[in-house]
Formats: C-alpha cells, structure tokens, sequence
C-alpha cells in the first residue's frame, strides 16, 4: 500500500486514526497502542499477508532474547554476550536469506563457472528497517542502555506503520517513551496541521517532481539500447536520477513523519538538505541521518572509529561504506558505491587533517566573498562526487555503470546520429530542480522552525481556534487530494527506498 495510493490516504489512514482515537477515548490507551500495533501489521499484510508471520515472529523473538540478557546477572558477561551474538545471528541470517541468498549464490557460480539455481525468494518489505531496528535495541540492552520495557510499545515501535517500509531507522529511546505519553492519545488540531503540512509536501515531492525525472532516468538505465546513447542523453538520465531519488526519499520522509506527527509521535528526521552540503563528510550527515548514524554507532565505533590510528580510521570507514553499500542491495553495483563513498569519506577525513596542519589552506582570515566562492566550489564538488557515485547505485551491472560514465565523459559515443545534447525543456526543468535541492529551505526548516509551526500556534492561541485551524486543516486534505488525483491519473512509480 503506497503513501500516495487513495486507498491509503482516504481509506487505511482516516479509519485507523478514527479507531485509534475512539479506542483510546473509551476503552483505554493501552487497547489504543493495541490497534496501532494491528493496524500496522494489517498495513503490512496489505503488500504480502504471507510474511506478516515473519515480521511477528521477528518481534517476538528479538524482545525474548532482550529481556533473556536483562534477566542475566551482571558478572555473566560471556553469557550475556553469547546471548547477543545468538539473536543478532538469527536476524542477520534471516536477512542474509531473504536478500543475499540468490546474490552469494549468483557469485559463487560466476567465480566456480558452475551454473548454481537461483532461490524462489521474495524480499520481504522493509526487512532491512526492522532487521536493523531491532539489532540496535538488542546492543542497547546487552549495553544496559534500555529503559522502556512494554511488550506493546516494543512491538509498535517496531512495526509501526510510517516508518515500516522504508525507514527511518528508528530507535528504541527516541520512540518507546513517547507511546507512554498520554497526550497522543489525544487528537489534537495542531498535531494535524503540521502533520498534514509535512504529507502535502512530501506527496508534493513525490507526485510532482520525483516522478516527472524517472521517465529521463528510465530511459537511460531501463532501456534495452541503453547502450546506444550519447553524452548528453548519458548526463540528462544521470541529473535526472539524482533529482528522483533526492525528492523520492526526502518525499518519503516528509509523508512518514506527517503520518506520525498526525497522532502526535515524533519520527527522527531522516533528510536535511544532502544536496547542500560542502563535503561527503557533510553529505553523511544530511542523507539517511538514521541509517548513518546506525553505522556509526553499531559498526564504526565497535571496529574502532578513529581511536587507533589514522589508517585503522581508514579501514574502518571502507568496511562501514562496504557494508552500507551491500545494505541498500544485494548487488555489486551497491557494493562499489558503498566503497566509493567510503574513498570518498577517507579523501575528506585526509584533506581536513592537512588543512587543519597547514596555516595556508587554512584561509582563516579569508574574506566573506571568498568563503563564499569556496562554499559554493566546495558544494559543487561534493554534488559531483555524488552525482558520479549514484551512475553505479543505479545500474543494473558494473559494466552498465561504467559505460554509461565513458559516455559522459566521452570516452566513447555509441549513440546513432549527431548529438543534439539535451532539449531546453529539460535543461530548465532539470536547472530549476538543482537550484530547489540545493538552494531553497527544507521541510523541517520550513514547518517546524518556520512561518508554518508560528502560524498554527498563533491560531492555536486566537478565537475561533477550532474553526480556524479546522480550515487549515480543510484546505491542506483538499490540496492533498488534488494530489492523490493527479497521481491516480498517471503511473505513480512506488518509493525507491522501498526495495531496500
């Protein structure tokens, strides 16, 4: 079930935050977190009712096994170890399962030249989400680091429904406590015109930008004449993906945290303006800030960080990026963006120790035009790095990856004909979307630190305040269904952080 889908948005959503908010009125807030929890699993099932068994079981198992390690004494620490690695080996070899299965097995034929028979294995849905989610939960425990205990709140935290397809990677301290907190479970009218404000501009994002640029990626990557294209067909496909993806995930992100902002849950943001950034090191704070800070906290820091040495930094952000690569997709290509991103990070990390050392690259008493252009250089070249990288994130094959790169650099030109280069229409269209990503405010800048989150408490404060804020609320579903509409009347392309 789509975010954008009527089906969600007029059907799934409006009834389950009915019931949620009847159950909790007359029944009770624990039967309330109760329907969320089924609700979310129904919102799961819709997809595949199949691995809905998988996903309970996922949950039952990982908080068994955590309340199995708080229940060991302190002084069994090789138990309470074992127990760790125990449950966080059976997450990974599920996942190892169900999303690397056929890609070791696919490897292993094209090394031993042996045709090997590929598994008849459906990823399931966000997998990677409640695999890592959980994982993280575990260490905590193993580490005395969790407070929230609920078996309710623990499952809804788990699967609940914004967050379960495609991230954020949520944390148990963030999440957890606020199910406890009596005030969701009230609805409250400026809960919903922020929450309806973040999913009118995530769908925005979605309906309006993201998916008029995949067509142009599509016709690059998809294409069986792929091949035959010239330089600036290869560069137009290529901006045009690094377009869709960035309003994709970023709509994605606005419409998770809108739906969950509805019942007066906060979601971690995800997205703060990648595109802005003066450095990958930058870029990594800005892009998935969830996922990277999982990394970082459950894989970077354990092999070590920085604390042994610069080369051991070095080795250590590769295995991070290799594995964060393989983590998007069990293919080659998400491998080797994986490592491109990791060379990246160790050329920034060594550029930063040289400049910090040398007074001259320093430019400490630069004037503000001169920052300024260094910003801008700065911005540009880590933009380009990305935009190189995601070639290889999009490809079907390496060989793909790097033809279509000859391409654009015109090491090669396959295509037939003179290369008329890219039409005015997408120039523009493609300029004035760099120029949106690059230049303008984010979602949370704009909402909740903006004019928007004033508004809403203004009106919240004046007269007539249900009535006003009613109208907000009226004008923001209308403007959102405009939207559904538009995205009904043309083939709306599914989120791509779905297949991950």
């Amino acid at each position: 079930m789509l975010f954008t889908s009527g089906e969600f948005l007029f059907v799934y959503l409006p009834l389950t935050l009915l019931l949620f908010f009847l159950i909790a009125r007359y029944v009770g807030n624990a039967a309330a977190a109760a329907w969320l929890v089924l609700a979310s699993f129904v919102f799961y099932a819709y997809w595949l009712p199949l691995y809905t068994g998988l996903l309970a079981a996922s949950v039952v198992f990982n908080y068994a096994l955590g309340n199995r390690i708080l229940a060991c004494p302190a002084d069994r620490r090789r138990l309470r170890l074992g127990l760790l690695c125990f449950a966080v080996g059976v997450d990974l070899l599920l996942l190892g399962y169900f999303k690397y299965a056929n890609f070791f097995l696919g490897t292993v034929a094209e090394l031993s030249g042996r045709p090997l028979g590929a598994l008849n294995v459906i990823l399931p849905i966000g997998i990677s989400f409640f695999t890592f989610t959980q994982i993280a939960y575990l260490a905590d425990v193993h580490a005395g680091k969790v407070g929230e205990r609920n078996p309710l709140h623990y499952a809804l935290f788990v699967s609940y429904f914004p967050h379960l397809i495609a991230g954020p990677v949520l944390h148990h301290a963030e999440m957890m406590p606020q199910f406890a907190l009596a005030r969701i479970y009230r609805p409250r009218l400026e809960n919903f015109a922020l929450g309806l404000a973040f999913l009118l501009i995530g769908l925005a994002k979605k309906v309006l930008l993201a998916d008029s640029w995949a067509p142009l990626a599509d016709d690059l990557f998809d294409s069986p004449a792929n091949a035959a294209v010239h330089a600036g067909e290869a560069w137009r496909g290529v901006l045009a993906y690094t377009l869709q993806i960035y309003f994709d995930f970023s709509g994605y992100s606005d419409m998770a945290i809108g739906l969950s902002l509805l019942i007066g849950v906060r979601l971690p943001f995800n997205f703060n303006s990648p595109y802005q950034a003066t450095s990958i090191i930058d870029f990594w704070r800005r892009w998935h800030m969830t996922l990277s800070r999982f990394l970082r906290d459950y894989l970077y820091f354990p092999l070590g960080g920085n604390r042994r040495g610069s080369v051991r930094r070095y080795v250590n952000l590769m295995i991070t990026m290799l594995l964060g690569g393989l983590w998007h997709g069990a293919s080659w290509t998400f491998v080797v963006w994986g490592g491109l991103h990791g060379i990246y990070l160790a050329i920034n990390h060594a550029w930063r120790f040289l400049r910090d050392r040398v007074a001259a690259l320093a430019a400490a008493g630069a004037s503000g035009a001169l920052r300024l252009i260094g910003r801008s250089l700065a911005m540009t070249l880590t933009l380009f790095a990305v935009v190189i990288a995601w070639v290889f994130f999009r490809a079907h094959s390496g060989q793909e990856a790097w033809h279509i790169l000859g391409t654009m650099f015109a090491v090669r030109t396959s295509g037939p004909g003179p290369d008329h280069g890219i039409a005015l229409p997408t120039v523009l269209s493609l300029a004035a979307g760099f120029a949106l990503a690059t230049m303008a405010r984010n979602s949370q800048q704009i909402i909740i630190d903006g004019s928007i989150a004033a508004a809403v408490r203004r009106i919240a404060a004046g007269g007539w305040r249900v009535v006003a804020l009613g109208a907000v609320v009226g004008a923001e579903v209308t403007a959102i269904a405009m939207l559904a509409l538009i995205s009904a009347s043309r083939s709306t392309t599914e989120f791509i952080y779905f297949n991950f």
